[in-house]
Parts: structure tokens; C-alpha cells; sequence
């Protein structure tokens, strides 16, 4: 439907009605001239599942008059909110130029009896399809294709029937929308922003493939960084198994296989959670060496490295993850069975040798501090996911989450360093830690975190600092600029010099 500029004044003057009704407290519309609100006018609707009811709720909600097109209205109208006016199929496109088709692709046919009354309409299509790519041509090319007298404008799939009945509170906010016809486009935006979503141009019609692609994506920023994960766990879990189990097997005939589903899990997360966070901060030192080697902050990254710091957020919150186990189950240590049967049988011994002090001062000092490390640590790593969160991030400013995520996750870094090595100790230069020869878990894991660490001192190093400083703001190594010079003719001649500007 086309909304004329005196139509728009004489919504916008209204007093009470449906513009008076906020949705969450109050309406926000855009002030570009281009748009005017929509509320108060018809909408249709057509089909009667969940999405299709949940559609017609929100939008009667946000002032709009809503009309349902369903094959059997008797039965379906007590679905809907009463405000809504279920009719058939045929009578709502009747009655409104805007219609939200809510039916599955394979039903899109049955509408063609309705052909001659929906030419010169706006079709929202609001299907998905239930895998990727299914179809050579997209739902809404499809719908556009049997309807060449409409236009089509594809969006609100990529928001859930549950986000539109409860607005948009929960869930996503954004509506991705494309069409062929930009005023089309134009009045479809204006009815998601009087229903309280932030529509996103994603251009013409062609785009519908993508978008419909999106909803059936399962966590696509985070297939990288599991497999990461998950790759370290096993090589640290096989590594602790072979020293924790089978070297006490093989050579002293020991069963200690009772270790697996606790022990050796909880030497193994921590490892894990230790070098993710690490990861975090390297391709960040990666990025700073090139801009230093390069001279210039104009070059693009490899791609490897690019896709690297853009899961830096999914590394991070699946150390946090790993961490947050490794206390679990570090608490659930002293509650098995086994390790009440150490115990008793630890006591019974230093009864029989008569040793009534088995207090060890620097034990106790390195324990103490173990614990109190890895708390710190693990409280500054909850922080840092919690300021990854959307609705935290967004309330903070540029410095203040950079500060979060840059200065305090380097402490963070830090700190869990602190935390290894006094767990660690002596133990590197005990020969008998060295189980086949191999060297205890810690000391694998401080590879990484300590390269870091020195890179990041490195960087602080004034000389360094002020160079890279200088590249980020825009300096270049080896850039010429051209100039002019009065030759000996009093004529001009031009030349090129260095600048370090």
C-alpha cells in the first residue's frame, strides 16, 4: 500500500488511538523525511500456523489492522487475537495491498486461483526451507516467478514465531529484507519499525538464497574454534592418560584406570582453557610483528590470520568454558571414593612410621597460593565472557571494552601463568615427573602463554611502542610524495622524496 504524505500528517497528528499505544513504552520511528508510519492500516496475513498467528499478534499489537486469509476461517479464528479478522483467503487480499504470505513453498500453487486479485500487491514471503539449498531458485524468486504481476519482498524469516510474541525483547532485533523494488522495500521497513525490529537492506531479490541459507546455519562462527578445542583435549588428554595411567601400568603393574573420568579429565581442562586463552591474544601479537615488518598498517592480513582474529571471541568464551569445568571439577576431587581411601591409608602410614607433624611449610605456601591464583583467574575470565555478552558490550564504550577485553584479559593471561607455575613448582627438575621421558603437562602448556607474554613486553619497549603507534595511525615505511622544485630556468620540475608523515 502506497502511504501519501497527507496521509502521514494526519497519522502522525492523531491523539490516543493506536500511534498512542506504545509497544515497549514508547515508539521510536526514524526521522528520514522518506519514511512515515504505517500503524493503523490494513495487513493481511495469509495461512494460520504458528508463525502466521504469531505474526497477526505482533502485529496488532503494534496498532496495525490485521485480516487473516485462511481456508477454513470458522476453525481458525479462535487462534488468533480478536482484534484480527479471520476471512478467506480471497476476501483479505481483497481488502489490503500489503500481505504476508505465511504458507510453506509447497503450497505457494494453491494461491494461483488468487492471481487475479493479488496483481499490483506486496508479497512478503516469510518461508524457509528445511535444509540449505534445497531448491535451485529461492522461496521468494519462486513466489515472484508464479506471481509476475506482484512484488515480492522477502523477510521475518530470520526471526522466530517466540521473538515475534514477545517482541523484540528477546531475540534478535534485526530483519533481513530484499527485493527487487525499493519502494516495496521502503514500506515494509516502516511496518518493522513501528513493530519495534530494526529492518537491514540486504539488496535485490537475488539475495533471498542467502537469507533463507541463515536460519539453518548452526553456530557458524563457532565450527573453528570447537574443532580447536576439541583437538586439544584429546592431544592433552591421550598425553596425561599415557603418563598418568599407562606408565604406572606398564612399569610399576599398577590399576589406576579409575583415574580416567575425573583425574585425568581435570588435568586436561585446565590445559586446555590455558592455551585457548593464549590464542586469544597471539594472533594479535602475529598481526603487530607484520605491521612492524610491513611498515604499514595498508596491507591486508593472510586470510588464515584474518579468520584467526575474527574467532577470537569464540576462543575466548570456550577457555572461560574449559576453565569453569576444570573448578567443578577440581571441587568434586575430595567426594570420590578413591581419594577417601588414599587418605585413610596415607594416615594409617604415618601412624605406623609414628610421624604425628606432617606439616610442610612450603607445600602449604605453594598450595595456598595455587588456589588463590587460580580463583583470581577464573573470576577475571567470567568477566571477560560477560562483557562478550551483546546486551553488556553494547552498554559499554570503545575504551572501556577495550580495556575489559584487551588489559584485563592480558592480566588474566598473567595470572593463569601464575597459576601454572605454582602448581608446577619444582617438579620440572624432578627426573621421576619425566614418565617415558615425557615432561609434565604444565610445562607444555606455558609454550604458548609465555611467548605471548614476552611478545606483549616486547611491544612495550618504547622504541617498539611508538613505532607501531605511529604505523597504526597511518605511517608508512618507504612512502614517496611528489613535489615541485624552481629549476635553474626558474621553471618547475617535479621529484619525489621520503616522508615519514
Amino acid at each position: 500500500m502506497d502511504v501519501t504524505c497527507k496521509q502521514a500528517e494526519e497519522v502522525v497528528m492523531m491523539s490516543g488511538g493506536d500511534m498512542a499505544k506504545p509497544l515497549l513504552g514508547r515508539r521510536t520511528v526514524d526521522n528520514d523525511p522518506n519514511l512515515v508510519p504505517t500503524a493503523g492500516h490494513t495487513i493481511g496475513v495469509l495461512g494460520s500456523g504458528d508463525f502466521a498467528r504469531s505474526l497477526a499478534n505482533r502485529l496488532t499489537f503494534s496498532g496495525f489492522k490485521v485480516v487473516v486469509g485462511s481456508r477454513n476461517p470458522k476453525r481458525k479464528a479462535s487462534l488468533f487475537p480478536l482484534a484480527a479478522e479471520v476471512t478467506f483467503q480471497a476476501d483479505a487480499v481483497k481488502k489490503t495491498d500489503i500481505i504476508f504470505v505465511a504458507v510453506f513453498r509447497e503450497h505457494y500453487s494453491m494461491l494461483c486461483e488468487l492471481s487475479d486479485v493479488l496483481t499490483g500487491k506486496i508479497l512478503v514471503d516469510v518461508s524457509n526451507n528445511t535444509e540449505m539449498n534445497l531448491h535451485k531458485e529461492s522461496n521468494a524468486e519462486y513466489l515472484a516467478s508464479l506471481f509476475p504481476t506482484c512484488t515480492v519482498v522477502k523477510g521475518f524469516n530470520v526471526i522466530s514465531a517466540w521473538t515475534l510474541q514477545s517482541g523484540p525483547r528477546d531475540g534478535n532485533k534485526q530483519v533481513l529484507i530484499c527485493s527487487d523494488n525499493q519502494e516495496a522495500k521502503r514500506t515494509v521497513a516502516e511496518i518493522i519499525r513501528v513493530m519495534g525490529f530494526s529492518p537491514v537492506d540486504m539488496g535485490s531479490l537475488s539475495s533471498a538464497c542467502e537469507i533463507e541459507n541463515i536460519p539453518l546455519r548452526l553456530l557458524p562462527a563457532w565450527k573453528i574454534p570447537v574443532f580447536l578445542a576439541l583437538g586439544l583435549f584429546l592431544c592433552f588428554f591421550t598425553y596425561n592418560l599415557v603418563r598418568q595411567v599407562i606408565h604406572p601400568y606398564i612399569r610399576e603393574q599398577k590399576n589406576k584406570f579409575y583415574k580416567i573420568p575425573i583425574e585425568v579429565v581435570n588435568t586436561t581442562l585446565p590445559c586446555v582453557a590455558y592455551v585457548m586463552l593464549s590464542l586469544v591474544y597471539l594472533p594479535g601479537v602475529l598481526a603487530a610483528l607484520l605491521q612492524l615488518y610491513r611498515g604499514t598498517k595498508y596491507r591486508r592480513f593472510p586470510d588464515w590470520l584474518d579468520q584467526w582474529l575474527q574467532h577470537r571471541k569464540q576462543i575466548g568464551l570456550l577457555s572461560f568454558f574449559c576453565a569453569a569445568l576444570h573448578a567443578v571439577y577440581s571441587l568434586a576431587l575430595p567426594m570420590r571414593r578413591s581419594h577417601r581411601y588414599q587418605l585413610i591409608e596415607t594416615a594409617v602410614k604415618q601412624a605406623m612410621e609414628k610421624k604425628p607433624d606432617v606439616w610442610i611449610e612450603e607445600e602449604v605456601w605453594r598450595m595456598e597460593m595455587y588456589i588463590s591464583f587460580g580463583i583470581i583467574a577464573l573470576g577475571l575470565l567470567s568477566l571477560l565472557a560477560i562483557t562478550s555478552l551483546p546486551s553488556i558490550a553494547n552498554s559499554l564504550n570503545w575504551r572501556e571494552f577495550s580495556f575489559v577485553q584487551s588489559t584485563l584479559g592480558f592480566i588474566a593471561l598473567v595470572i593463569s601463568t601464575l597459576h601454572t607455575l605454582t602448581y608446577g613448582w619444582t617438579r620440572a627438575f624432578d627426573e621421576n615427573q619425566y614418565k617415558f621421558y615425557l615432561p609434565p603437562t604444565y610445562t607444555l602448556t606455558l609454550l604458548v602463554p609465555c611467548t605471548v607474554i614476552l611478545a606483549k613486553v616486547f611491544f612495550l619497549l618504547p622504541c617498539v611502542r611508538q613505532r607501531l603507534l605511529r604505523i597504526r595511525r597511518g605511517w608508512e615505511k618507504g612512502r614517496y610524495v611528489k613535489f615541485t622544485l624552481p629549476s635553474a630556468t626558474g621553471e618547475f620540475s617535479s621529484g619525489e622524496t621520503s616522508s615519514n608523515v
